[in-house]
């Protein structure tokens, strides 16, 4: 007998529907006509145990015991899924050959691995257990999948990043939470100051963006235009260049600060004579934008509806799952295996007979033009998130999902269009010796760009002044240099300057972190690092969190109270300040846990080991918890937890907990490290009761 242990019971689901029937459903599992079972997970089936399955003494949190470093790693099994895990014990031991059909990724490899150890799978069975890969749920999808398994050994080091992963993140969320919440009660902070690896630099982002915009101080910088025309009275606008005797009367962004110099500059050149010195036009073209990963749809979609991370991933899961109109949406990559060009001709033919809006006043799309997107090298466990073959019926979906699933559909069929052309013209004048300097660029064929030519159906009126640029992920910061049109031109040709122009502007503050620019900053962390040294060893793909996690990550923020809305800007609260001017700075940003995720990567490509990744964290963790007890947090004075109440006159010598309501005389509260803590006078004992978190929003 085979047995696939898939991730989820949707993938399970799907699985069964292509095996031999009749099918015989039992409690847990799925039985095919020939024998073969299918089984799921519901999620992690298992989790790290808690502190005091190593020593009974860590129920209490004391800062003695930091840091607590288990000697051998033990997992247990979650009490909500427990009967799912013996249903699988039950098949395991009846089966011939395993399949682990865990989601194409490091935490899938690993969720369906870890339950294969912990059933004590040996010998030939594990060596023979084969893995599957599943990225689309519909029926022939599916049975694509199956004839290309793959042995599970391949995996072994995708399993092992996912593995050091958990860990690391267990030992330094754990000790770094109960560290800080120990030393906060000791200032009279009431609650539990949660601190993670992903999760606290992400906040530090956000405070020190705050502290930034508090402290700005606002100063006039001032422009030159120059009003040109040519004999035939053709007129357009020139920017003036400052040259380097101005630099006196500049900042360091290359600013004009005096108001006089400007003002000299615009009495210079008013109607006076202009030569064309420098004049350059090139044929440029720019290839289609990229099929998405999740983190491009979640800032694409932030800025054109206004989605968060959260509402993107549910609804991708949904369009997913039970719509099976897209490929895995939890995917870090934006390319795609040249096999599946061989699938676009069924793609392109769904799309366009559900979703036929996004071709209309277009050329019809061409299956066979093959984009840089496909491109096996830069193909891993998963590829880009992609419409399936099944053609969608859009009355049947949510707006959002509409929304969604068009977009996603756009970016595919850009894939099968030619590149965009265009024209780019720049022009240099020099007026009484001063140099002024415009661009223009002019559409020679717009190629994919026909698919982006109109406002997207259903779209928010905001989005509806979204560039083009903008709605294939990219923000045109030069738009803002170019001018539509030039009149011709001749290099040596005399112009004539009417007037010049005097612009008064003011240096603005960074704008507030919005969903987009927060998941922006997320993925493309390396400009955040603080130390040159290790931005170099740093790839621009090295991103804060993972694209499962990341969307968790900022849900779990404003959860705990450190973050909060403001319209469409997200701003850190009081205690999430304190929180951050707290702590180390080298726990605040990202600097650590960005080579983590590069040393993590390192595990997957076979380029590090687990144990050269875990030994240097286990040095770093011990220091950190030094200094967490060689000082207060007093930046936390006077701040109360999310939830906090003044305790009652009844209950006097009891507080409030922050998440949880207290009962029997005793305050239950939520520790970093998913479990209910019982807090009474100077100790903080924990009661053993249900987690409140998970295990990824409890350690990240």
């Amino acid at each position: 007998m085979i047995l696939y242990i898939a991730e989820k019971p949707s993938l399970g689901r799907a699985i069964a529907d292509v095996l031999p029937k009749p099918h015989k459903k039992g409690d847990g599992f799925i039985e095919a006509a020939n024998g073969d079972c299918v089984s799921w997970c519901v999620g992690h089936l298992l989790e790290q145990a808690e502190p005091d399955a190593y020593n009974p003494e860590y129920k209490s949190w004391k800062f003695e015991h930091l840091p607590i470093v288990p000697d051998k790693w033990q997992l247990k099994p979650k009490a909500a899924t427990r009967s799912q895990l013996s249903v699988l014990k039950k098949l395991v031991k009846q089966a011939n050959t395993l399949v682990n059909a865990g989601d194409p990724d490091r935490e899938g490899q690993l969720l369906v691995d870890e339950v294969i150890a912990y059933l004590g799978v040996t010998g030939d069975k594990l060596h023979q257990t084969q893995r599957l890969l599943v990225s689309d749920l519909n029926p022939q999808a599916v049975k694509r999948a199956l004839t290309q398994l793959r042995s599970n050994r391949e995996f072994i080091p995708l399993s092992t990043s996912a593995l050091a992963r958990s860990r690391a993140d267990w030992l330094y969320g754990m000790n770094m939470t109960r560290a800080y919440t120990i030393q906060g009660k000791k200032v009279g902070y009431q609650g539990v100051l949660s601190v993670g690896r992903v999760q606290t630099p992400l906040l530090g982002l956000v405070v020190r963006r705050d502290e930034e915009i508090a402290n700005f101080q606002s100063k006039p910088f001032y422009e030159v235009l120059a009003h040109l025309a040519t004999e035939k009275q053709e007129t357009f606008s020139a920017k003036w260049q400052p040259s380097e005797a101005c630099l006196p009367y500049m900042d360091e962004e290359g600013r004009v600060l005096a108001r006089g110099l400007a003002q000299n500059v615009v009495n210079r050149i008013s109607d006076k004579p202009a030569l064309v010195t420098q004049l350059a036009s090139k044929d440029k073209k720019q290839n289609p934008p990229l099929p998405y990963s999740l983190s491009a749809l979640q800032i694409d979609a932030a800025k054109r509806f206004g989605m968060s991370a959260k509402d993107v991933l549910d609804t991708c899961q949904s369009l997913y799952e039970r719509h099976k109109l897209i490929t895995y949406p939890r995917s870090d990559s934006r390319y795609l295996p040249v096999e599946q060009h061989s699938l676009a001709p069924a793609v392109l033919r769904a799309v366009s007979q559900g979703a036929g809006e996004l071709l209309q006043g277009a050329n019809a799309p061409d299956p066979k033009l093959k984009s840089k997107a496909w491109d096996d090298k830069k193909v891993d466990a998963h590829h880009a998130i992609v419409p399936t073959e099944k053609t969608a019926n859009l009355l049947s979906l949510s707006l959002r999902e509409k929304q969604l699933y068009l977009h996603i559909a756009r970016q595919y069929l850009a894939q099968f269009y030619p590149a965009y052309c265009y024209s780019e013209t720049t022009v240099q004048v020099t007026i009484e010796g001063g140099l002024f300097n415009t661009k223009a660029r002019q559409d020679q064929s717009l190629g994919w760009k026909q698919l982006f030519a109109r406002q997207e159906p259903n779209s928010s009126k905001a989005s509806g002044n979204q560039s083009t640029e903008e709605s294939t992920g990219k923000d045109d910061e030069e738009s803002d240099e170019f001018i539509g049109q030039l009149p011709p031109l001749k290099l040596g040709q005399v112009l004539h300057c009417t007037r010049g122009e005097l612009l008064e502007k003011n240096t603005q503050p960074p704008k507030a972190f919005t969903d987009a620019t927060l998941l922006s900053a997320m993925t493309g962390i390396s400009r955040y690092v603080t130390d040159p040294e290790v931005r170099k060893i740093l790839k621009e793909t090295d991103g804060l969190g993972t694209e499962a996690t990341r969307a968790g990550i900022i849900e779990l923020l404003f959860k705990r109270g450190f973050l909060q809305r403001l319209g469409k800007s997200i701003v850190s609260t009081d205690v999430g300040k304190g929180l951050i001017n707290s702590l180390p700075a080298s726990a605040t940003t990202p600097d650590m846990t960005a080579l983590w995720e590069a040393s993590l990567n390192g595990i997957c490509h076979k380029e590090t080991s687990y144990q050269a990744f875990m030994q240097p964290l286990l040095g770093t963790l011990s220091t950190l918890i030094q200094n967490a007890g060689a000082q207060l947090p007093t930046a936390l004075n006077g701040l109360k937890g999310q939830g906090y109440r003044k305790p009652s006159a009844k209950k006097a010598g009891y507080r409030k907990s922050p998440y949880a309501k207290g009962a029997s005389g005793s305050v239950k509260r939520t520790s970093s490290a998913g479990t209910r803590s019982t807090v009474k006078n100077n100790s903080v004992k924990k009661s053993g009761a249900s987690s409140k978190f998970s295990d990824k929003e409890a350690y990240t």
